[in-house]
């Protein structure tokens, strides 16, 4: 048990609120998975444009193979991409309107890093039981 910030008050007693606490067994739990959504596909691309690497938060999802053409809803078909790159794009491919992905995309590593990053800043203590998870 690692302690955190604060204390947990019970009738009797208090106590140092753990921040960290590590199991003596392990704990068979299937392997987590990051949900196809539209915030996680804009994490992914960190906030960025995939056609013209513009950094906006008023962000849309574009599929890249449309869907007329049998694009899917995965994580390899979808980025996000600004409202004019979009606009451009339309029901096309990349290449019939002479655009260019900055990078190809794939599903985001399921890994303690990325899965917990947003509560990294504020637990630093949790970094090294992070390393081979």
């Amino acid at each position: 048990v690692m302690n955190g910030r604060g204390e947990i008050h019970t009738v009797a007693r208090t106590y140092p609120r753990p921040s960290i606490i590590r199991l003596e067994q392990m704990v068979k739990r299937p392997r987590p998975t990051v949900r196809l959504t539209k915030k996680e596909i804009l994490r992914r691309d960190d906030y960025t444009c995939q056609y013209c690497g513009q950094r906006s938060p008023y962000l849309t999802v574009d599929h890249v193979i449309p869907r007329r053409f049998g694009g899917q809803y995965a994580w390899d078909n979808l980025v996000a991409a600004c409202p004019a790159c979009n606009h451009r794009k339309g029901s096309h491919t990349p290449e019939q309107v002479n655009m260019r992905l900055l990078r190809p995309p794939k599903a985001p590593p399921a890994n303690a890093a990325y899965l917990f990053a947003r509560h990294l800043a504020n637990n630093q203590e949790w970094l090294p039981f992070m390393e081979g998870w």
